[in-house]
């Protein structure tokens, strides 16, 4: 037997055609393809023809010939035949990348790449930064590029948003900063010392009988009442703001000071302290805002502060349906003792404290003034929105149209509030421990991402990163919202 070997191939990412033409004296010969260390079974070939073996997949390959001729078996073994066709893994860690212009950055140190063949290729890796121009703003698109020994070649892309460079414009926003609060904590110590020699001093001096000096506080107050004030004369010079400005006529009954017009105007200037304070954030972080952004900012201002008109509009609404039992009792007891209708609504806002003193108190004012007391009580059941101010306002408007007797009127009015509110109380008792299971679970999500978040703070960035990410996130609170919802008006007992 006697062997033979072909040329060692060291590797390549093409197809290899190995061919055997046997001699003229071969009778029969067989071949085994090994691939891997794994041999595949003997192939025999009965006629003397030439064998054409095509290797097109990764790998490493050795074939063996066994030829067969009159004097005995002659042995031919190739060498090893690499084929490699698996292209090398670039992983990019951040694919959106920012930088400032005109400012150097190493874009490598994003990235990695590995070969199944050659192992690590990290440094291997060419990317495209000659080609781009980082002194200009805009998003740049970063080419990596990576080839293996045996020619195949991977790419992936990154994009870097390069933004203006601001460094000086933050440098002095920084330096303003600090000396407003500077300026702000040496105006508080001259102002607490000042208020301090006077208390020495004023065991040796004679005061007036009226003390007629005005509080830091009270003069701050006072500025910012004037400035809202002419705030709101520009506003109403607006259709636009007219019109916004009458949905707040509802809150007027709260705040004695201000008009429609003013909720607006405040709003405006929540809209500009929110302004105010993201550029300072902005600033201290030493980035600068966008427009959208300040934008943004300001939009949070102006209807955070309808969160705030809400909670307090129904926190005042909660206060006046509690009174209401003691309203319609007072009355009901001045009609007994032959009081009119406006003695009746005096008495009321005389006896009683808070919120519905005050409107009963302007509920008279309307009387007074030549208003009809159905419509003085409706335009109070508008402002409240509450079911017994609706029994009183229908009972008065169909008493001042039909007539009858109002004490028996009221009698009954009195019976529904009362039974009204005994079963509101029953059925409070009754849902409580299921409305606490519902705000557990309402807010259980909520703590559940926090404590993630603070556990592994990088957890939740691939959502944020991946389009399909952000999807899932509006699903999530899709879906999340829906629950609330749902919950809501299934715990929402109407009496």
């Amino acid at each position: 037997m006697k062997e033979l070997s072909i040329d060692y191939i060291e590797i390549t990412n093409e197809d290899v055609l190995v061919t055997y033409t046997p001699s003229l004296d071969v009778i029969n010969y067989s071949y085994t393809i090994e691939k891997n260390g794994v041999k595949e079974p003997p192939v025999f070939v009965n006629l003397n023809k030439q064998l054409d073996i095509t290797l097109n997949e990764t790998g490493t390959y050795k074939i063996e010939i066994i030829s067969i001729n009159k004097l005995g078996e002659q042995k031919v073994t190739t060498g090893n035949y690499k084929i490699d066709k698996e292209p090398p893994v670039i992983n990019v860690k951040n694919k959106t990348l920012k930088t400032k212009a005109k400012k150097s950055i190493n874009l490598l140190e994003n990235v990695t790449a590995s070969d199944s063949n050659d192992g690590d290729l990290t440094n291997s890796i060419k990317t495209n930064i000659d080609d781009l121009n980082l002194n200009t703003p805009g998003i740049k698109t970063i080419e990596y590029s990576v080839t293996d020994k045996a020619g195949n070649t991977t790419t992936s892309v990154a994009y870097l948003t390069v933004k203006e460079n601001n460094e000086n414009l933050i440098l002095f926003g920084q330096i303003g900063i600090v000396i407003l609060f500077l300026g702000l904590v040496l105006f508080l110590i001259k102002y607490i010392k000042s208020i301090k020699l006077e208390k020495r001093f004023s065991k040796y001096t004679i005061n007036s009988y009226k003390n007629k000096s005005i509080s830091l506080l009270d003069n701050i107050h006072t500025d910012y009442l004037k400035f809202i004030n002419k705030l709101s004369k520009l506003l109403k010079r607006s259709p636009i703001m007219n019109n916004m400005a009458k949905k707040y006529e509802k809150y007027d009954c709260m705040f004695e000071k201000y008009d429609s017009m003013d909720f607006v105007s405040r709003k405006v200037v929540f809209g500009l302290i929110y302004i105010a304070i993201a550029i300072t954030v902005s600033l201290i972080a030493s980035t600068i805002l966008t427009f959208v952004e300040v934008l943004i900012s300001f939009i949070l201002g102006f209807y955070m502060l309808d969160i705030i008109y809400i909670l307090k509009y129904s926190k005042y609404k909660k206060k006046i349906e509690n009174d209401m039992l003691s309203a319609i009792t007072l009355m009901n007891n001045a009609f007994k003792a032959g009081k009119s209708i406006i003695q009746a609504v005096e008495l009321v806002s005389r006896e009683l404290n808070g919120p519905i003193s005050k409107e009963f108190e302007r509920i008279g004012k309307e009387i007074m003034y030549g208003i009809d007391v159905d419509i003085a009580f409706k335009r109070f059941k508008d402002r409240v929105k509450i079911k017994e101010a609706v029994y009183l306002s229908s009972s008065l408007s169909i008493l001042n149209k039909t007539g009858g007797n109002i004490i028996k009127v009221f009698d009954k009015i009195e019976k529904n509030v009362y039974n009204r509110k005994k079963l509101q109380n029953e059925l409070k008792s009754l849902t409580s421990s299921s409305k606490l299971i519902t705000y557990v679970l309402i807010f259980v999500p909520i703590i559940f991402i926090v404590f993630i978040g603070i556990i592994n703070i990088g957890y939740f960035e691939p959502l944020f990163e991946h389009p399909l990410g952000i999807f899932v996130i509006l699903i999530s609170l899709i879906i999340y919202i829906a629950y609330i919802i749902i919950v809501k008006k299934a715990m929402k007992v109407k009496v």
